[in-house]
């Protein structure tokens, strides 16, 4: 038994030299500005990215290709990346302002630009993380595409391919949709050359797809295996650059600032800067939704239960329902700003002075003679968290003259990774503890485990770790952090930054109250340490609704004094 305990413990010890090796070479990398991913520049981060074998990239230490993370990166990568042999990260350079149409992915908020046949922009502008982020996924789909390439290439020297990838390039360059027989024919070449059965391509290959491109399974499987296959016999190496701008403009908050000035820029437009301010990290309906929607839509869902109302808000194809709880919010005192400034995170300001609190699901608030104001910011990103709260905490400067926030409270709402129980579960942190660093951030936390007992959601406390990145889990590492003294009951990206940035407001530069109150909960959107319950492995559907707005209505009776 000690035995096993110390080869896990020399396990989790590998990982944590793996994500350190990751960390420090894609900031010399980034440094250097640029670098070949498959060539001996890029050696450092594919040998740690396979010997540290995160969760979420489930087989990428096998030879045959892993499906369900290739699915999970696609995602959060523009489309057309894979037949691309240039990336290239930029800050917001003025792409908006030209010909070039933003791609924006369909799970991460970036905006990126095709300049040409090889070449794609990526925007960086939340932060470290984002390129961490980045960079990871593109380490992993170049693994994966010479995966392609060692089981489709007979003979480097005279370019021979199986007859297996010669079908997959004809079934792709037909360029049309096929028909049903062809996509069967087509996933049976795709298999061998994937090293996967016919069933487990045929299972995945419309999640791939759209209604534009149906087939583009097939599509990035041929241009990952092509990119591949001609870095070796032409020796044309794919290549991430770094623009010089931003380069220079990382770390200094450049966008953050131009966002939470804005936001004191309305506060003061509307008289509310010198009001008591309650800040929320969490999305942009579930604060709306728990103050409005069940009055708003009580005689469409008689007899229904609140949590039966928030669920088909959360519904695609819900826009109408959607539209009118945000109308009534809009004419109630709530301010609507789409982001400008890049940082990609919306706001919306609630003057609580003019809510009619008996038509809210609040009658029984209790609001002080200085109507309190709501600021709730969508979620930041990573690293991003510190540069956007830190920012909104500094005094509001006009002139010569600073006028200090009177910030009560700040509630983070949030999804994280769980390490005990399943999806949908709900943690309550104590502390948050900084992956790669000896920080850590112990804080009273105004939200209790007591406070959600009794609606059948199973609830842990404890400590939580804020990681480099979600993609870079791994379960000995994991399990470290949670059967150690450490007592880790989650993971997640941004909360210690959200503290750090707080306690430096309010116990160093005091431009916000010592005493501010924090809220910290998070529902589980993942258990890394279960097979099937990956990030990869899907969303939460439904599953995430009930404990969203637990949490939400918990901060907010607590903000209201409702009970």
């Amino acid at each position: 038994m000690k035995e096993i305990k110390n080869i896990s413990r020399s396990r989790a010890q590998e990982s944590s030299a793996a994500i350190e090796r990751l960390y420090i070479t894609m900031r010399h990398l980034f440094n250097r500005g640029f670098y070949k991913p498959m060539g001996v520049s890029g050696e450092t981060l594919r040998e740690a990215l396979l010997q540290l074998r995160p969760e979420i990239y489930g087989s990428i230490a096998e030879e045959k290709v892993e499906l369900n993370g290739l699915l999970y990166v696609i995602e959060r990568l523009p489309v057309g990346i894979e037949e691309c042999r240039y990336i290239n990260l930029t800050s917001d350079e003025g792409y908006s302002k030209s010909h070039f149409q933003a791609i924006v992915p369909p799970k991460r908020r970036r905006n990126c630009y095709r300049i040409d046949e090889e070449q794609m922009n990526v925007e960086i502008t939340r932060g470290r993380s984002d390129i961490y982020d980045i960079l990871t996924h593109l380490t992993f789909i170049f693994i994966e595409s010479h995966k392609i390439k060692d089981r489709v290439l007979l003979d480097e020297n005279q370019f021979e391919v199986t007859r297996d990838w010669q079908k997959v390039e004809h079934y792709v360059l037909q360029g049309k949709k096929l028909s049903q027989i062809d996509k069967e024919k087509a996933i049976s070449h795709a298999s061998n050359v994937l090293g996967r059965s016919f069933s487990e391509v045929l299972d995945i290959y419309d999640a791939f797809g759209s209604t534009e491109k149906p087939d583009r399974f097939l599509h990035i499987i041929y241009w990952l295996g092509k990119l591949a296959i001609e870095e070796v016999i032409d020796n044309n190496k794919r290549t991430i650059t770094f623009s010089p701008i931003l380069r220079e403009r990382l770390g200094h908050h450049i966008h953050g600032e131009f966002w939470a000035t804005r936001i004191k820029d309305v506060l003061k437009e509307n008289n509310l800067l010198d009001r008591p301010i309650h800040i929320i990290s969490a999305n942009m309906h579930s604060v709306m939704n728990s103050i409005f929607a069940t009055q708003v839509l009580k005689s469409k869902f008689k007899d229904k239960t609140d949590f039966f109302i928030y669920e088909e808000l959360s519904k695609s194809g819900a826009d109408v329902l959607r539209n009118k709880v945000e109308e009534v919010a809009l004419k109630s005192g709530m301010i609507s700003l789409l982001d400008t400034s890049g940082t990609n995170i919306d706001v919306q300001i609630f003057d609580t002075a003019k809510i009619d609190f008996s038509k809210t699901a609040f009658p029984k608030a209790k609001i002080a003679k200085q109507q309190p104001v709501l600021i709730v910011m969508d979620y930041a990103f990573g690293e991003q968290a510190y540069e956007t709260i830190d920012e909104l905490l500094k005094a509001y400067k006009e002139n010569n003259n600073q006028t200090f926030l009177n910030v009560e409270s700040v509630s983070i709402m949030g999804k994280a990774g769980i390490l005990q129980g399943g999806k949908g579960d709900i943690m309550i942190p104590s502390a948050h503890i900084n992956e790669g660093t000896g920080d850590n951030y112990p804080f009273e936390n105004q939200l209790s485990p007591n406070m959600f007992y009794g609606n059948d959601i199973p609830v842990f406390a404890g400590p939580m770790v804020t990681v480099l990145g979600t993609s870079l889990q791994n379960k000995d590492l994991l399990k470290f952090f949670h059967e150690s003294t450490w007592g880790v009951i989650g993971l997640e990206m941004e909360g210690a930054y959200y503290q750090k940035a707080i306690q430096s407001a309010s116990k160093i530069r005091k431009s916000i109250p010592e005493n501010v109150k924090v809220r910290y909960a998070y529902y589980a959107s993942d258990n890394p340490l279960e097979t099937g319950s990956t990030l990869a492995s899907g969303g939460l559907g439904t599953t995430g609704v009930k404990p969203t707005y637990l949490i939400t209505i918990k901060i907010l009776e607590q903000i209201f004094n409702s009970k």
